[in-house]
């Protein structure tokens, strides 16, 4: 019955399924293309547009998601995603007196996982305070993110742990020097406008020995696993989109900056240029998605 309503849904916003089709042919043709971009432009997925619109187009973006952006996530990836997420924060692996700064952290996923670790270490021997910021470029996401830990809650005074929310542009932190121990950005640097300048600005508001940390959707090394993905991303997810969140665009343009994102190697290499050492990454799920790691020394 929910799916059956659904799709009457999807007719009465009079989307045929065909103009969709149509988009995901095209998409999956051109999944191997370069597209090169002029100075002063960017990619927003496979469109080509001026540096200074991307950011518009992207806070669109997860405007129109934010109050299905849990619920995607859980339908997109079968689940996975709270394991690899669970991965995430056993590799950061935080103790009492952590600063945390949770970049693009909107819903909480990142926050409430980190909150856990804490708790579940036992109260600090010597009354040590842990603190978490999470940071979003869009305020809808941290309304949201806001009302989560409200539900769940989690405040500063019961969890022990101070929570800030900021609202705030990757790029340009309003935040002073050497502020932070620990930095998180989990599947949000592919969607920033310059992903050198966020990674300079981990580098500048991360202590010295502080750990920056990323989770991000990467290429898979197998051809054969990477065309199934790229099947299922471009043929399968726009549609669920339309039919749970009655939204297809905003899931196009997710897959698509996936597939514009750096791969695993190159990524790397943009970390280590930002400044940072000892600089790895371990793929999860056959490379679906990377945990990189890299310290300020």
């Amino acid at each position: 019955m929910a799916l059956r309503k659904a799709i009457y849904k999807l007719v009465d916003k009079r989307i045929p399924l065909q103009q969709i089709s149509r988009v995901r042919t095209l998409a999956t043709k051109i999944v191997e293309k370069d597209i090169a971009t002029k100075e002063g432009q960017t990619h927003f997925g496979f469109e080509t547009v001026d540096e200074n619109e991307k950011w518009k187009k992207v806070h669109q973006v997860f405007e129109t998601v934010a109050n299905k952006y849990d619920l995607m996530n859980d339908v997109m990836s079968f689940g996975i995603h709270r394991v690899w997420k669970d991965a995430f924060m056993c590799r950061l692996c935080p103790t009492h007196g952590t600063k945390l700064l949770d970049m693009a952290g909107g819903t909480g996923d990142i926050t409430f996982r980190y909150i856990k670790y804490l708790q579940n270490l036992g109260p600090a021997a010597d009354g040590t305070h842990s603190s978490v910021t999470v940071c979003d470029i869009n305020q809808s996401m941290l309304d949201v993110g806001q009302l989560r830990a409200k539900r769940l809650g989690y405040t500063s005074e019961s969890s022990h742990v101070d929570i800030d929310w900021l609202c705030a542009d990757a790029e340009k932190l309003p935040i002073p020097d050497d502020t932070y121990n620990a930095y998180t950005i989990a599947f949000g640097i592919r969607n920033c406008t310059h992903i050198d300048k966020v990674l300079e600005e981990a580098y500048r508001v991360l202590t010295p020995g502080g750990r920056f940390m990323c989770l991000e959707f990467s290429q898979i090394p197998n051809d054969t696993l990477q065309w199934v993905y790229d099947q299922y991303s471009f043929q399968v997810i726009p549609v669920l989109g339309q039919l749970v969140a009655g939204q297809w665009k905003p899931y196009q343009y997710l897959v698509e900056s996936i597939r514009q994102f750096p791969n695993q190697e190159k990524f790397k290499a943009m970390i280590e240029d930002a400044g940072f050492r000892q600089v790895t990454y371990e793929n999860m799920t056959f490379g679906t998605v990377a945990i990189h790691s890299g310290f300020k020394i």
